[in-house]
């Protein structure tokens, strides 16, 4: 199975391993969600979508069909 932001649990890191270009808004590319940058699931909405990151100090908000479409690999907890 593959892991992507949509499965991360609050507070977990990762790392964005790769994603279809196509399928992700340019805005989010240009607000550093690119391969080899951490993410970390910082809020969950009350109905599960939108998910709220950070993404190299930037805090964006993301629809649950996007994130689903970026692969990412867990970091450890003390990373």
């Amino acid at each position: 199975m593959r892991t992507t932001i949509s499965n991360l649990k609050k507070g977990e890191k990762a790392l964005i391993k790769e994603f279809d270009v196509e399928a992700i808004p340019l805005k989010l590319l240009e607000m550093g969600c690119l391969p080899g940058n951490v993410v970390e699931l910082l809020q969950i909405a009350p109905f599960g979508d939108p998910l709220y990151l950070n993404i190299n100090g930037c805090h964006l908000a993301i629809r649950l069909e996007t994130a689903s479409e970026i692969e990412v690999t867990l970091l450890n907890k003390d990373s």
